[in-house]
Protein backbone atom coordinates (compact mmCIF):
# COMPACT_ATOMS: atom_id res chain seq x y z
CA UNK A 1 0.00 0.00 0.00
CA UNK A 2 0.89 3.80 -0.54
CA UNK A 3 1.87 5.98 2.61
CA UNK A 4 -1.28 6.62 4.11
CA UNK A 5 -1.76 9.65 6.94
CA UNK A 6 -4.25 8.35 9.28
CA UNK A 7 -6.04 10.27 11.95
CA UNK A 8 -7.21 8.97 14.90
CA UNK A 9 -10.03 10.99 16.55
CA UNK A 10 -12.49 11.30 18.94
CA UNK A 11 -13.58 8.26 18.24
CA UNK A 12 -10.77 6.61 21.02
CA UNK A 13 -12.12 10.25 23.23
CA UNK A 14 -9.45 12.40 24.65
CA UNK A 15 -10.28 13.54 28.06
CA UNK A 16 -11.87 16.74 28.88
CA UNK A 17 -9.33 18.74 29.89
CA UNK A 18 -6.71 17.74 28.52
CA UNK A 19 -5.76 19.77 25.61
CA UNK A 20 -1.95 19.80 26.87
CA UNK A 21 -1.17 16.62 27.69
CA UNK A 22 1.36 16.52 25.20
CA UNK A 23 3.48 18.92 27.59
CA UNK A 24 3.20 16.47 29.96
CA UNK A 25 5.80 13.80 30.67
CA UNK A 26 3.44 10.74 33.18
CA UNK A 27 5.46 8.57 35.62
CA UNK A 28 7.52 5.79 34.11
CA UNK A 29 5.99 2.60 34.71
CA UNK A 30 6.68 0.55 37.38
CA UNK A 31 8.69 -2.55 36.65
CA UNK A 32 6.41 -5.86 35.68
CA UNK A 33 7.61 -9.29 36.97
CA UNK A 34 8.87 -11.57 34.28
CA UNK A 35 8.25 -14.87 33.37
CA UNK A 36 11.75 -15.26 32.86
CA UNK A 37 14.78 -12.68 31.84
CA UNK A 38 18.09 -11.43 33.61
CA UNK A 39 21.33 -11.07 32.26
CA UNK A 40 22.58 -12.29 28.44
CA UNK A 41 26.34 -12.03 27.61
CA UNK A 42 25.32 -10.74 23.70
CA UNK A 43 27.85 -9.12 22.12
CA UNK A 44 31.02 -8.06 24.17
CA UNK A 45 28.52 -6.84 26.83
CA UNK A 46 26.28 -8.62 29.63
CA UNK A 47 22.78 -7.15 28.51
CA UNK A 48 19.24 -7.05 30.32
CA UNK A 49 15.74 -8.40 29.19
CA UNK A 50 12.76 -9.63 30.12
CA UNK A 51 9.99 -12.01 29.02
CA UNK A 52 6.71 -11.66 29.10
CA UNK A 53 3.46 -13.99 28.04
CA UNK A 54 3.53 -16.60 24.86
CA UNK A 55 2.44 -16.15 21.79
CA UNK A 56 4.45 -14.82 18.46
CA UNK A 57 7.11 -12.58 19.16
CA UNK A 58 7.32 -9.18 19.62
CA UNK A 59 10.71 -7.14 20.57
CA UNK A 60 10.39 -3.68 22.30
CA UNK A 61 12.80 -1.17 22.04
CA UNK A 62 13.12 1.60 24.05
CA UNK A 63 14.25 5.51 23.05
CA UNK A 64 17.34 6.62 23.87
CA UNK A 65 18.67 7.36 27.63
CA UNK A 66 15.72 5.24 28.92
CA UNK A 67 15.29 1.53 30.00
CA UNK A 68 12.72 -1.23 29.38
CA UNK A 69 10.25 -0.18 32.37
CA UNK A 70 9.08 2.94 30.03
CA UNK A 71 7.14 0.08 27.48
CA UNK A 72 5.25 -1.25 31.05
CA UNK A 73 1.80 0.13 29.38
CA UNK A 74 2.81 -1.55 26.42
CA UNK A 75 3.92 -5.22 27.97
CA UNK A 76 0.76 -5.22 29.98
CA UNK A 77 -1.47 -4.67 26.72
CA UNK A 78 0.34 -7.00 24.49
CA UNK A 79 1.55 -9.97 27.02
CA UNK A 80 -1.86 -11.86 26.69
CA UNK A 81 -1.39 -12.21 22.96
CA UNK A 82 2.43 -12.23 22.29
CA UNK A 83 5.59 -13.33 23.93
CA UNK A 84 6.96 -10.03 24.69
CA UNK A 85 10.65 -9.40 24.88
CA UNK A 86 11.77 -6.27 26.22
CA UNK A 87 15.45 -5.12 26.62
CA UNK A 88 17.66 -2.52 28.12
CA UNK A 89 19.92 -1.18 25.08
CA UNK A 90 23.81 -1.37 25.62
CA UNK A 91 24.55 0.75 28.78
CA UNK A 92 21.23 2.18 29.32
CA UNK A 93 19.61 0.69 32.12
CA UNK A 94 20.80 -2.64 33.76
CA UNK A 95 22.93 -3.36 30.13
CA UNK A 96 26.28 -2.81 30.65
CA UNK A 97 28.65 -1.29 27.48
CA UNK A 98 32.20 -1.75 26.07
CA UNK A 99 34.88 0.44 24.59
CA UNK A 100 32.97 0.89 21.22
CA UNK A 101 31.49 3.83 20.78
CA UNK A 102 27.72 4.33 20.60
CA UNK A 103 26.13 3.54 17.05
CA UNK A 104 23.01 2.05 15.16
CA UNK A 105 24.90 -0.78 13.59
CA UNK A 106 26.07 -2.03 16.98
CA UNK A 107 23.09 -1.79 19.46
CA UNK A 108 20.98 -3.45 16.22
CA UNK A 109 23.46 -6.42 16.19
CA UNK A 110 22.90 -6.42 19.91
CA UNK A 111 19.55 -7.08 19.39
CA UNK A 112 19.65 -10.03 16.97
CA UNK A 113 22.43 -11.62 19.46
CA UNK A 114 19.51 -11.33 22.29
CA UNK A 115 16.99 -13.37 19.30
CA UNK A 116 20.04 -15.74 19.01
CA UNK A 117 20.20 -16.34 22.89
CA UNK A 118 16.35 -16.82 22.73
CA UNK A 119 16.68 -18.82 19.60
CA UNK A 120 14.33 -16.73 18.13
CA UNK A 121 14.56 -17.06 14.14
CA UNK A 122 12.10 -13.73 13.59
CA UNK A 123 10.72 -11.48 15.43
CA UNK A 124 8.31 -8.30 14.99
CA UNK A 125 10.01 -5.14 16.02
CA UNK A 126 8.07 -2.26 18.27
CA UNK A 127 10.52 0.95 18.69
CA UNK A 128 10.35 4.20 20.15
CA UNK A 129 13.20 6.94 19.25
CA UNK A 130 16.33 5.24 19.15
CA UNK A 131 14.84 2.23 19.46
CA UNK A 132 12.64 3.18 16.07
CA UNK A 133 15.89 4.07 14.26
CA UNK A 134 16.96 0.13 15.53
CA UNK A 135 13.94 -1.32 13.95
CA UNK A 136 14.51 0.17 10.40
CA UNK A 137 18.31 -0.57 10.94
CA UNK A 138 16.88 -4.22 11.47
CA UNK A 139 14.89 -4.11 8.52
CA UNK A 140 17.51 -2.55 6.27
CA UNK A 141 20.41 -5.02 7.63
CA UNK A 142 18.58 -7.91 8.71
CA UNK A 143 15.09 -8.52 6.71
CA UNK A 144 15.76 -12.02 7.35
CA UNK A 145 14.62 -11.67 11.04
CA UNK A 146 12.07 -9.01 11.13
CA UNK A 147 8.30 -9.38 10.64
CA UNK A 148 6.64 -5.91 10.96
CA UNK A 149 8.36 -2.61 12.21
CA UNK A 150 6.30 0.06 13.97
CA UNK A 151 8.44 2.96 14.38
CA UNK A 152 7.69 5.51 16.63
CA UNK A 153 9.16 8.88 16.40
CA UNK A 154 12.24 7.65 14.19
CA UNK A 155 14.50 9.99 12.42
CA UNK A 156 16.50 8.22 9.21
CA UNK A 157 19.51 11.56 9.48
CA UNK A 158 20.36 14.16 11.66
CA UNK A 159 18.65 16.77 10.51
CA UNK A 160 15.66 15.51 11.04
CA UNK A 161 15.88 16.24 14.18
CA UNK A 162 14.40 19.90 15.67
CA UNK A 163 17.40 21.91 16.91
CA UNK A 164 18.03 22.85 20.37
CA UNK A 165 15.50 20.02 21.55
CA UNK A 166 17.16 19.25 25.10
CA UNK A 167 15.64 22.43 25.89
CA UNK A 168 12.00 21.89 25.12
CA UNK A 169 10.84 21.70 28.77
CA UNK A 170 8.99 18.14 28.47
CA UNK A 171 12.71 16.89 27.34
CA UNK A 172 14.28 18.54 29.36
CA UNK A 173 12.07 16.74 32.01
CA UNK A 174 12.62 13.50 30.11
CA UNK A 175 16.63 14.01 30.46
CA UNK A 176 16.74 14.69 34.33
CA UNK A 177 14.75 11.62 34.87
CA UNK A 178 16.85 9.68 33.12
CA UNK A 179 19.77 10.88 35.33
CA UNK A 180 18.09 9.49 38.26
CA UNK A 181 17.09 6.44 36.66
CA UNK A 182 20.60 6.18 35.31
CA UNK A 183 21.76 6.33 38.69
CA UNK A 184 19.89 3.64 40.02
CA UNK A 185 19.95 0.85 37.43
CA UNK A 186 23.21 1.55 35.78
CA UNK A 187 26.93 -0.37 36.90
CA UNK A 188 28.14 2.94 36.50
CA UNK A 189 26.02 5.29 38.15
CA UNK A 190 28.32 8.17 38.43
CA UNK A 191 28.91 8.30 34.76
CA UNK A 192 25.14 9.78 33.29
CA UNK A 193 27.40 12.72 32.28
CA UNK A 194 29.62 11.04 30.10
CA UNK A 195 26.94 8.44 28.70
CA UNK A 196 24.55 11.50 27.95
CA UNK A 197 27.81 13.07 25.78
CA UNK A 198 28.76 9.97 24.32
CA UNK A 199 24.92 9.16 23.03
CA UNK A 200 24.56 12.85 22.30
CA UNK A 201 27.61 12.05 19.50
CA UNK A 202 25.83 9.03 18.07
CA UNK A 203 22.56 11.48 17.99
CA UNK A 204 24.59 14.33 15.87
CA UNK A 205 25.96 11.73 13.13
CA UNK A 206 23.80 9.10 12.92
CA UNK A 207 21.92 7.72 11.37
CA UNK A 208 22.39 8.80 7.79
CA UNK A 209 20.26 6.67 5.58
CA UNK A 210 20.22 7.21 1.65
CA UNK A 211 16.81 6.97 -0.05
CA UNK A 212 17.91 3.73 -1.61
CA UNK A 213 18.43 2.12 1.21
CA UNK A 214 15.05 3.19 2.71
CA UNK A 215 13.63 2.00 -0.61
CA UNK A 216 15.34 -1.30 -0.48
CA UNK A 217 13.37 -2.02 3.34
CA UNK A 218 10.80 -5.43 2.19
CA UNK A 219 9.47 -5.42 5.69
CA UNK A 220 6.24 -4.07 6.36
CA UNK A 221 6.31 -0.73 8.49
CA UNK A 222 3.87 1.66 10.55
CA UNK A 223 5.36 5.02 10.83
CA UNK A 224 3.95 6.92 13.60
CA UNK A 225 4.41 9.64 15.68
CA UNK A 226 2.14 12.20 17.49
CA UNK A 227 1.18 15.70 16.96
CA UNK A 228 3.46 17.75 19.07
CA UNK A 229 6.52 15.72 18.73
CA UNK A 230 9.20 17.77 20.50
CA UNK A 231 12.27 15.99 18.81
CA UNK A 232 10.91 14.83 15.05
CA UNK A 233 9.87 17.10 12.68
CA UNK A 234 6.80 16.40 11.03
CA UNK A 235 7.52 16.57 7.76
CA UNK A 236 10.89 14.18 8.05
CA UNK A 237 8.50 11.68 9.35
CA UNK A 238 5.90 12.18 6.57
CA UNK A 239 8.97 11.57 4.51
CA UNK A 240 10.15 8.19 5.74
CA UNK A 241 6.85 7.01 5.42
CA UNK A 242 6.52 8.41 1.66
CA UNK A 243 9.66 6.80 0.80
CA UNK A 244 9.55 3.12 2.45
CA UNK A 245 7.72 1.29 0.01
CA UNK A 246 3.99 0.21 1.04
CA UNK A 247 4.37 2.00 4.84
CA UNK A 248 1.81 3.57 5.99
CA UNK A 249 1.78 7.06 8.52
CA UNK A 250 0.03 7.06 11.83
CA UNK A 251 -0.21 10.40 13.54
CA UNK A 252 -1.42 9.96 17.17
CA UNK A 253 -3.36 13.36 18.24
CA UNK A 254 -2.24 15.51 21.37
CA UNK A 255 0.58 13.56 22.01
CA UNK A 256 4.49 14.20 21.99
CA UNK A 257 7.93 12.60 21.68
CA UNK A 258 6.45 10.64 24.73
CA UNK A 259 2.64 9.57 23.39
CA UNK A 260 3.23 5.84 24.66
CA UNK A 261 3.22 7.32 28.29
CA UNK A 262 0.63 10.29 27.58
CA UNK A 263 -2.04 8.13 25.97
CA UNK A 264 -1.42 4.30 26.07
CA UNK A 265 -4.64 3.04 25.31
CA UNK A 266 -4.54 4.60 21.97
CA UNK A 267 -0.55 4.02 21.51
CA UNK A 268 -1.31 0.00 22.51
CA UNK A 269 -4.40 0.03 20.38
CA UNK A 270 -2.34 1.33 17.55
CA UNK A 271 0.38 -1.40 18.01
CA UNK A 272 -1.73 -4.53 18.46
CA UNK A 273 -4.01 -3.65 15.07
CA UNK A 274 -0.62 -3.10 13.45
CA UNK A 275 0.17 -6.80 14.08
CA UNK A 276 -3.36 -8.00 13.08
CA UNK A 277 -4.91 -8.07 16.55
CA UNK A 278 -7.80 -6.74 17.43
CA UNK A 279 -7.83 -4.72 20.92
CA UNK A 280 -10.41 -6.23 23.36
Amino acid sequence: MRALLLMILLALSIPAGAAQRWEILPPTPAPIPADRGGQANVNGISLHYAVYGRGSPVILLHGGLANLDYWGHQIAALKSRHMVIAMDSRGHGRSTRDARPYGYDLMADDVIGLMDVLNLPKADIVGWSDGAILGLDLAIRYSSRVGKVFAFAANTVPSGVNDDVEKNPTFAAFIKRARQEYEKYSATPREYDSFLEQISKMWASEPNWTDAQLKAITAPVLVVDGDHDEAIKREHTEYIAATIPGAGLLILPNASHFAFLQDPDLFSYAVLHFLGDRAR
